[in-house]
């Protein structure tokens, strides 16, 4: 790109530049691996597009030795709703682990990002890959191995905001889908709101991540917009699942707001059962970038466990 840094109107480091022309250039999460077999776990993956009219696909992953009736998982990337899709190599990676490690089907969504479709394009693309799974008789690995009866949403930092938001939607909305959502793993949850919590006002990133969303969202109303922040949320109590997991970083930014979306849940009238953790030492998204340290094994552990204690 020619341009000079004076035409830089906003930079969020490691995430996007914004020149004045109105040009962009997205500055992580381009880089793409190919579906294919994994020869370290046997996990096999492949691309499917679920709207050719928008153009939004999902990567589905199967274990190596796949059986009738196996859990699906339906999940959603993270990078603040701006960067990374479905064939990231850190994506693709952790998502062979877990669809090895916890023997399910995974559907990972490759909805559109922001500023070319900004928010909420992220929550329609993946309410239709969910709309897609519950009305697909035609994609064998769904219709041969999973069961719809036994499915989860799960998702990252934006991701787990969009898991949050699509089992918000799936409780409020009553569709007809043909799907049992026993429960939602949000892993680093990215809520944010207006009011400061917790060690959120000290930290470093607290402006950058206020950006990021406006930028990601021009028509918000603001850091207290109910898809950031679910204690605005009027719909939150009608969340269509009974079990949630939470897990938190202890030097992430998003800590507190993980925690206290545990409250936001029981204060609302939501009956379920939610399971907040917290990973001592570690930064957000740290299972990524570190898939093989004891934490990120402890962490893959926790979603195998709570997939299998249905």
């Amino acid at each position: 790109m020619d341009s000079s840094p004076v035409d830089i109107v906003k930079e969020i480091p490691g995430v996007i530049r914004v020149y004045k022309d109105g040009r962009f250039q997205k500055l992580s999460g381009t880089d793409i691996v190919p579906a294919g077999n994994d020869p370290s776990s046997g996990v096999q993956s492949k691309d499917v597009v679920i709207s050719p009219e928008t153009n939004v696909s999902a990567r589905l992953y199967l274990p190596k030795t796949p059986t009738k009736n196996l859990p699906l998982l339906i999940y959603f990337h993270g990078g603040g709703f701006i960067v990374e899709t479905a064939a990231s190599p850190d994506y693709h990676n952790f998502l062979n682990l877990i669809a090895a490690e916890s023997n399910v089907v995974i559907v990972s969504v490759d909805y559109r990002t922001a500023p070319e479709h900004p928010v909420p394009t992220c929550f329609n693309d993946s309410w239709e890959a969910i709309k897609w799974v519950a009305g697909n008789c035609r994609e064998p690995w769904i219709n041969d191995y999973a069961d719809l009866q036994n499915v989860y949403f799960a998702g990252d930092s934006a991701g787990a905001n969009i898991a949050h938001q699509m089992a918000v939607r799936f409780g409020s909305e009553n569709p007809r889908l043909d799907i049992y959502l026993r429960g939602i793993i949000l892993l680093h949850p990215y809520f944010m709101g207006e009011d400061r919590i917790g060690s959120e006002g000290e930290h470093p990133w607290k402006p950058f991540l206020d950006e990021m969303y406006i930028l990601a969202h021009p028509g918000t109303s603001g850091l207290d917009d109910p898809l950031i922040n679910p204690d605005k949320d009027p719909k939150v109590s009608d969340l269509g699942c009974s079990r949630v997991l939470v897990c938190v970083a202890e030097k992430e930014i998003l800590r507190d707001r993980g925690w206290y979306y545990k409250d936001i849940l029981h204060k609302n009238g939501w009956r379920g059962d939610i399971e907040v953790i917290e990973d001592k030492g570690e930064d957000h998204v740290f299972f990524l970038s570190y898939p093989s340290s004891d934490n990120s094994c402890s962490l893959r552990k926790r979603i195998c466990t709570f997939i299998i204690h249905m």
